[in-house]
């Protein structure tokens, strides 16, 4: 099983003393992250594209291909690009530069997006909304099949016979599809033969379980087989339980009541944030064992090829994110690559 990390690059006030820094620092800080992951032996560093002042990252693949020049071995993915207000051509093109400049480690990691600032930014309709993913989905996948491309659809122009270039490293991106939980994309993701990356953020991992046989019955379905399955969750690792929770609370719960404010979810507390903590539970915070445990756990139950730690809810120092970074893959990855491999 592959183990990474993913990051939507927050760029939040610290809850303590009310500082934001500056986005040149955040994106700094960001590269050293990056690159002690790969020093570190972790496979895949995955970061999210979002379009408003709480997070850094509007163009995944221009931070992606940074990362490509001061690492040698681990895949750099987005997470996600957000297609659906996006041109497959672009996506394409960006994604297969990074390809060329890291040696083949590319990939997109396409989803429709959890905010919707992309839509009216770049002049789309809320109400297309799916058919918007649908058909940019299909234009992506024919340009990474083939070096010229005829197609025709309703949101973007026609393209006929034409080519797209650069051509990736290898002979296709790997493109995965990422989803929150509804059935409708794991559907459309095993019909197309695509690796999935499942989000659990809330609630009980086992209450997920329908949706990946759900998966892996579509794709039997459709004569693809088993295709790889990742999940990705928020998470944090510290020296110890106890000092692991108390340093990621207060960034987790400033960043989830933020959001939930503007959705309308009632506010975050800590006995909610325990009992995310628990084996019931989505979040995996604590001592390097302790997520250990709780990654074998969700790799039992979901044969899981990948797993992505998502860390940095909030904004949180730079320090300790790199202290999680260095544990991450000295303790908790070298004791799950034992494990499965008994």
């Amino acid at each position: 099983m592959e183990l990474g990390i993913s990051t939507f690059a927050d760029l939040t006030p610290d809850p303590a003393s009310g500082i934001t820094i500056t986005a040149h620092q955040r994106i700094k800080n960001l590269m050293e992250e990056i690159k002690l992951a790969d020093q570190l032996g972790l496979d895949v560093y995955a970061i999210g594209e979002h379009h408003r002042p709480d997070f850094v990252v509007s163009s995944p693949a221009v931070v992606l291909g940074a990362a490509a020049t001061i690492t040698q071995k681990i895949k750099l993915s987005s997470a996600v690009t957000v297609l659906s207000s996006d041109d497959p051509v672009r996506v394409y093109q960006d994604f297969a530069t990074v390809d060329l400049l890291s040696g083949g480690r590319a990939e997109i990691m396409a989803g429709r997006g959890s905010f919707i600032e992309s839509f009216p930014l770049f002049g789309y309709r809320l109400e297309d909304y799916d058919d918007l993913f649908s058909e940019k989905l299909d234009l992506l996948i024919q340009i990474n099949n083939s070096e010229k491309v005829t197609w025709k659809g309703n949101h973007r122009p026609a393209i006929n016979n034409l080519g797209v270039y650069p051509r990736s490293f290898h002979d296709k991106l790997p493109i995965w599809i990422a989803v929150g939980g509804t059935p409708e994309s794991v559907i459309r993701a095993g019909k197309l033969g695509l690796p999935l990356t499942l989000a659990i953020i809330g609630g009980n991992p086992a209450q997920f379980l329908p949706l990946v046989e759900l998966y892996r019955k579509t794709s039997a379905a459709a004569g693809h087989g088993i295709l790889p399955l990742a999940v990705h969750s928020h998470g944090y690792i510290s020296d110890n339980d106890q000092q692991a929770a108390d340093e990621f609370y207060p960034y987790y719960a400033y960043s989830m009541n933020r959001i939930g404010r503007e959705r309308g979810w009632p506010p975050t507390n800590r006995a909610q944030f325990e009992t995310g903590r628990s084996i019931q539970g989505s979040l995996l915070v604590g001592s390097p064992q302790q997520v250990t445990d709780k990654i074998l756990y969700e790799q039992a139950l979901f044969k899981l090829d990948r797993f992505l730690l998502h860390i940095s809810v909030g904004n949180m120092p730079h320090d300790k994110i790199m202290r999680c970074i260095e544990l991450f893959g000295t303790q908790v990855a070298p004791e799950i690559r034992k494990a499965l491999h008994k």
